[in-house]
């Protein structure tokens, strides 16, 4: 049955005056019931409302961009136009201030280019300086490298998790998050001592080795992670919630990814199956069985169901790396770059003098350069090293996937509306130590 349409006559809620002085009103169509009814407007049509475009800043506060972030979005009405990021707030110098620091030296500044990673980064130096020295490093250490650079990356996801689900107006899987998350620092302060940055690797090796007990809390650690992953999935995965806010948004399809350098969860959600662990082997990762999840829509939603499950196979590489490592030094027995034994060190004069130099003078490695890639928490994480043969570097250049990856945003949050360039700038995972470098 046709609806019957009849208009009535009411004052706008903040009412211009008219020519008499009298408010201006507007005709609406109401039905039958009362109701009113939408206006007719020929197909493919909206009514101009007139205005300008607006410009805003998101950042550059810690709450609004998880760092020293500034988005310039420019606004028709509620829908991005245009989005500039700006960089540069934080700039720390690390790459300029490792060109006046000997190799072991350099590692405490890895540590704060992404202070949720700091131990993987540790691993990532020492491996781009081996490289560059010609060094192979001990069976033990090789695993426990493997061990802390998985530990790094379910934090580094553990604390994207609870801050996202924040962003997005969850606060309950923050907690049980980072309740996961103090387990392994606790791991972390009884292997080195410390925390948040770690310092934990050596040219050639560890800090330290593991103290004994310490396996027992691991193992420990990696029967209840899998208990707090599949609460938060309970909570989030089929929310309705989670879902509205997720599915659709910032999506990037294979191609674009490509395009615009995406690595880590971010290209895999586009349906890449890249990981430097499987394409560019190191540490003897081809030797552990996982897989590497891929999404289908590259969306803001498939990115997390990428890192829940990046989670999981990295407690399964976990399990693996515990079951296999081996007795052993944690060291390589090669003077140039390894200190002696502190007894000797104070018996010996010849042990002091070695311990003297090495500590004042650096190792030297040879000329050359070289590039390491490894497969961070937030993509394709490299050290490039060019020596003069020095104890300092010529140059330290860092690939860092979070500056990559944010360079992709304007493509990511045009089009949708403000409240989704929250959400979408969560996805991204950023750390300013990293961009700012």
């Amino acid at each position: 049955m046709a609806t019957t349409r009849r208009t009535v006559e009411v004052a706008l809620a903040t009412p211009s005056l008219g020519a008499n002085g009298a408010p201006q009103r507007t005709a609406l169509a109401v039905g039958p019931k009362g109701e009113i009814l939408a206006p007719d407007l020929p197909r493919g049509e909206e009514p101009d409302l007139g205005g300008d475009h607006m410009l805003i800043n998101i950042g550059p506060q810690h709450p609004a961009t998880h760092g020293v972030l500034r988005l310039v979005l420019e606004l028709d009405g509620e829908t991005v136009v245009r989005c500039i990021p700006h960089i540069g707030y934080l700039h720390c110098g690390f790459e300029k201030i490792g060109e006046y620091r000997q190799y072991n030296q350099i590692i405490p500044w890895t540590d704060r280019e992404d202070y949720l990673n700091s131990m993987g980064n540790n691993v990532a130096f020492a491996l781009s300086a081996e490289r560059l020295f010609g060094v192979e490093i001990t069976p033990r250490c090789t695993v426990l490298r493997v061990i802390a650079m998985e530990l790094s990356r379910i934090i580094s996801h553990l604390v994207w998790l609870g801050t996202t689900a924040i962003d997005i107006g969850a606060f309950t899987p923050f907690l049980w998050t980072f309740q996961e998350r103090e387990s392994v620092y606790n791991l972390w302060e009884a292997w080195v001592g410390a925390r948040l940055t770690t310092s934990a690797t050596r040219v050639g090796g560890m800090a330290a080795d593991i103290p004994d007990g310490w396996l027992d809390g691991l193992k420990a650690f990696l029967r209840s992670m899998p208990k707090t992953l599949d609460e938060a999935d309970r909570m989030l995965t089929k929310n309705g919630i989670w879902v509205g806010r997720t599915i659709g948004l910032g999506a990037m399809n294979a191609a674009e990814a490509l395009d615009s350098g995406l690595s880590g969860p971010l290209l895999r959600a586009s349906g890449v199956a890249y990981d430097v662990r499987k394409d560019v082997p190191y540490l003897d990762y081809e030797t552990y069985d996982f897989d590497v999840p891929v999404g289908t829509r590259g969306d803001v939603y498939d990115r997390y169901l990428v890192r829940m499950e990046e989670m999981r196979q990295s407690v399964r590489i976990l399990e693996q790396a515990v079951a296999r490592l081996p007795e052993g030094p944690v060291n390589v027995d090669d003077p140039r770059l390894i200190l002696p034994p502190k007894s000797k060190a104070t018996s010996e004069m010849e042990s002091m003098i070695h311990h003297f130099k090495l500590v004042m003078e650096g190792p030297r490695p040879p000329v050359g350069e070289v590039y390491v890639p490894v497969e961070s928490p937030k993509g394709e994480k490299g050290y490039y090293l060019v020596s003069d043969g020095t104890s300092k570097p010529v140059r330290w250049r860092i690939r860092p996937p979070a500056f990559v990856n944010l360079s992709a945003i304007p493509r990511m949050v045009e089009g949708h509306l403000l409240s989704d360039v929250i959400a979408i700038n969560a996805s991204i995972d950023i750390v300013m130590g990293e961009i700012d470098r």
